[in-house]
């Protein structure tokens, strides 16, 4: 940019600044370029005494993907106020900026001066609209936009698909993946990343594999999500297949692939292989998400010490935590009961100008009840501004129900059935206070309220990973059609226990 901005230096002092297409690539270059300054373009802008609209634009555009996408809408203004005509390359960039703002109404107003400027047939300003609309969450009014575009492209297709998906809606982006005449990378990306955010892992991997036998080749977008759709299912063979998959196809490890892989190795149990991973990244050009991966990973499988020392590691780099960094810190000491240091990174948040969240007060809470001090748990929470959540006050529960506060329990177990009356687990919660307290009439009393209210207990299950195939199997589960072996199997097993606990309680009685 230094060496632009001497250019046009030498432009202004031999006379030569007023010469439009010299004038047109400095705006276009500093509004556009990675090491532009859109400022800069746009300061040039106000200078000259007739930009063209290729001139007008280029700030439009520039400022729509810039980190204050509103000046994309004065610049507008400013232009038809300099009597400038817009074209047909003008609008998308506004409808862009409508979306990055998540303001439906400006987009509104946008898409009434493409009806006036009679763009509204325009295929391009179509597909800008029907992104723009999706984004504000008026999925509905993005479905009229798509239905009137006379010829549809793969653009259009994918914006509506794309649409759907955001809006949690997946059974209509399926519809309308299957209806497409044609899909690209973008079509199965979308999709597979729509049954991730939806929570449908299963089926996200189920459309990979189908994509594998008659689709294009995947990228690194696509593995991202099938990475996460692994670690959300703990299919640790499925990841390392995904894994393998992605060097075997020289797939660029971009840091964000990298961040997936180390969050789904420890989410799987792999510890030692998302260290790996973390460890073959590049210091510099590392950033926060997968420091954070990584320092979670470690806090959650117990290695406390271990996450506390990485993230002085990162403050030793110069890489600037976040939110999630001292979420995954408070995680830590939770689980190695680690009172003093908790309390640091809790004040350590409003030290460094963030606003603690409701995850960050429940996991605080967490860490006091753990290590048995319920009371002041307790009075943390009605200290803290705005209403306890179901977390904090299951943390508090959890805590006076192990350290046999079953008084403050008892309390704390009725305000959560107050929030949740139609959650299974909060009248599960308060039936074992009763248990340990042999309370039975309680529980009877507790049993018979949940059922009046209609509220059945969900069966706990489990999930056992089998040459890469995930099997889900609950109590007394006879399912499966191979039911009748494993029970005999498991039977042979538990008279095996049964035999040598015998022996030894024969040894130990002689």
């Amino acid at each position: 940019m230094s060496d632009l901005k001497q250019i046009h230096a030498l432009l202004l002092t031999s006379g030569l600044s007023q010469q439009q297409s010299s004038t047109s690539q400095i705006i276009d270059f500093s509004a556009l370029s990675d090491s532009g300054n859109i400022d800069y373009s746009y300061r040039v802008l106000t200078q000259l005494p007739t930009p063209t609209v290729f001139d007008w634009n280029a700030v439009i555009r520039g400022y729509s993907k810039s980190r204050n996408p509103n000046r994309s809408i004065s610049v507008f203004i400013k232009m038809l106020r300099h009597g400038a005509s817009p074209d047909y390359l003008t609008y998308p960039f506004l409808a862009k900026a409508s979306a990055q703002l998540l303001k439906r109404e400006l987009g509104v107003a946008v898409h009434g001066h493409i009806v006036k400027a009679g763009f509204e047939s325009d295929r391009f300003i179509s597909n800008s609209l029907i992104h723009m609309y999706a984004t504000c969450r008026d999925i509905l009014y993005a479905r009229k936009v798509f239905d009137e575009i006379a010829t549809k492209n793969s653009v259009s297709w994918n914006s509506m698909l794309d649409g759907y998906a955001k809006c949690g809606d997946v059974a209509s982006a399926r519809e309308v993946f299957e209806m497409m005449p044609e899909r690209d990378i973008v079509s199965w990306s979308s999709l597979i990343d729509g049954y991730v955010k939806d929570g449908e892992y299963g089926e996200a991997l189920r459309v990979f594999e189908r994509m594998r036998v008659m689709g294009p080749k995947a990228n690194e977008v696509t593995m991202v999500s099938v990475t996460c759709a692994c670690a959300h299912l703990g299919t640790l063979e499925k990841g390392r297949i995904m894994h393998r998959f992605m060097m075997e196809n020289n797939l660029p490890l971009t840091l964000v692939l990298q961040t997936a892989l180390v969050d789904m190795y420890a989410k799987c149990g792999a510890i030692d292989e998302a260290l790996s991973v973390f460890r073959g990244v590049s210091l510099k050009q590392s950033d926060v998400l997968i420091w954070n991966a990584m320092i979670g990973g470690l806090a959650t499988h117990g290695l406390v010490r271990q996450s506390l020392e990485l993230f002085r590691e990162m403050q030793m780099i110069g890489i600037v935590p976040d939110e999630i960094t001292y979420l995954c810190l408070l995680s830590a000491c939770a689980h190695g009961g680690l009172v003093k240091e908790a309390w640091h990174s809790f004040e350590c948040i409003g030290k460094h100008g963030m606003v603690p969240t409701s995850e960050h007060y429940a996991c605080m809470v967490d860490v006091l009840a753990r290590r048995g001090q319920v009371e002041e748990a307790y009075q943390f929470i009605c200290r803290m501004p705005g209403d306890p959540t179901p977390s904090m006050l299951g943390a508090l529960l959890n805590g006076c129900t192990n350290h046999g506060k079953l008084g403050l329990a008892e309390t704390v177990g009725r305000r959560l059935i107050e929030i949740q009356p139609n959650h299974d687990g909060r009248y599960v919660g308060l039936s074992n206070v009763y248990a340990v307290s042999k309370r039975w009439d309680d529980a009877r009393s507790l049993r018979q309220a949940m059922e009046r209210s209609g509220v059945k207990k969900t069966p706990g299950f489990s999930l056992v990973e089998i040459f890469g195939s995930l099997h889900k199997f609950i109590a007394h589960d006879k399912s499966c059609p191979d039911s009748e072996e494993i029970y005999g199997m498991l039977n042979v097993i538990l008279n095996e226990i049964r035999s040598d606990s015998d022996s030894r309680d024969q040894e130990y009685f002689l």
